[in-house]
């Protein structure tokens, strides 16, 4: 007997159904683990195949690439219900980054991380319009928790491979897949009966005024600050090991960093549906900023308050931004999410390069300073973002 799909909610609906949300924000948080781990891989395959700095951040990119294919998957998923993309995601990711332990040249490693980016791609272009879809009025609440369970993975990932390598060495790395097919399997069991497209797209030619109003603004936002999200995520692990640190103290400052980005997910955009987005957005942008400088003056214990602080600042604007990509593009929220996520990973390996080749030419702590400074370019974009925010209330 065939399964009936059926809408994942009504578009009107203003209750937050948790039921489904609850899937969904667990998948995320697996899924994120495997891609995660790789700044924490970074050194050992810089050992192992003999890196610079640029050829290193490069893979990174080779993993980003795939995102330019978000648009054409989230036109798609507001048409076609794309839920074995979201369902079948976390086993690929897994497969393909859990192999990296299999190749022996540069090249085998740049198509495996370009195979794990399509599944990335897959994932992370339908699942935020799920999300937004069944939040009801509460937008920001379900772009929190689901960009918060990414987080967290970013704060476990790292970890997790640091432990991995040295349980079964970079060798048996292969051993981590197995966890994403059991995640593949119970988002099946969950979701097999959930349609993810829309029930009425716009055209799209009726996209074309988001273009200027919405993207360019958030595409100048996401450029300047994707210098500071690159080196304090990315080159953190290699940053702290050229400044003496072990790998496993290089993998703990990252979870650190991460752990605060957890929180600042969760509360960024719950708080951006009372305060405003735009509002939280420049608060977060200023903070974080002085924040890394601060990092980059202090040593010893003093790290660890001031990582939670970058942490809990620099990462926590993703939630705001999707949020209003989604009050401003109801009708084409999976499109409006591809090309949101094009933007920003398309940008973010322009900057890893750029930081790489910094770091190879005037050192990584001359990067990072730069990076802080960069970081502010944001302002403008953020004061030219649309002033209509639907979640606060007009007087």
């Amino acid at each position: 007997m065939s399964v009936e799909t059926r809408p994942i909610s009504n578009p009107d609906d203003e209750n937050f159904e948790t039921a489904q949300v609850a899937p969904i924000v667990g998948a995320h948080f697996i899924h994120d683990l495997y891609t995660a781990g790789i700044p924490a891989l970074l050194p050992v395959i810089i050992e192992k195949l003999t890196l610079t700095l640029t050829q290193a951040g490069m893979l990174t990119v080779f993993l980003q690439l795939p995102a330019m294919l978000n648009p054409f998957i989230g036109y798609m998923a507001d048409r076609v219900s794309l839920r074995y993309f979201v369902i079948l995601a976390p086993g690929l990711t897994a497969t393909f980054i859990g192999s990296l332990s299999f190749a022996d040249s540069y090249f085998g490693m740049a198509l495996l991380l370009l195979a794990a980016g399509v599944s990335v791609a897959m994932f992370h272009a339908p699942a935020p319009a799920m999300i937004a879809r069944v939040s009801g009025k509460q937008v920001g609440l379900g772009m929190s928790l689901f960009m918060a369970a990414g987080e967290l993975a970013r704060t476990i990932g790292p970890l997790l491979a640091v432990w991995a390598v040295t349980m079964w060495t970079f060798e048996g790395y292969f051993r981590i897949m197995l966890l994403g097919w059991a995640t593949s399997l119970i988002l099946f069991w969950r979701l097999k009966g959930v349609s993810a497209r829309t029930s009425k797209p716009d055209s799209f030619k009726s996209l074309k005024p988001f273009i200027r109003s919405l993207f360019l603004p958030l595409a100048l936002i996401l450029f300047t600050r994707n210098f500071m999200m690159v080196a304090v995520t990315t080159y953190l692990p290699t940053f702290m090991i050229m400044e003496g640190a072990d790998l496993w103290l290089a993998g703990i400052s990252l979870s650190i960093l991460e752990i605060a980005a957890v929180g600042g997910a969760l509360l960024s955009g719950t708080i951006s549906d009372r305060m405003g987005r735009k509002n939280v957005l420049l608060i977060a942008t200023i903070a974080s900023s002085v924040f890394l400088l601060i990092f980059l003056n202090v040593e010893g214990w003093l790290l660890v308050p001031v990582l939670l602080l970058l942490g809990f600042t620099a990462l926590s604007t993703a939630p705001v931004m999707l949020a209003i990509v989604q009050d401003q593009m109801p009708n084409n929220r999976a499109l409006g999410n591809g090309l949101f996520l094009f933007l920003s990973f398309l940008l973010r390996s322009i900057a890893t390069l750029m930081i790489g080749l910094a770091g190879d030419n005037l050192g990584l702590e001359t990067a990072y300073y730069a990076s802080a400074v960069i970081a502010l370019g944001a302002i403008p974009g953020i004061m030219l973002l649309p002033r209509r925010d639907t979640n606060v209330p007009t007087r």
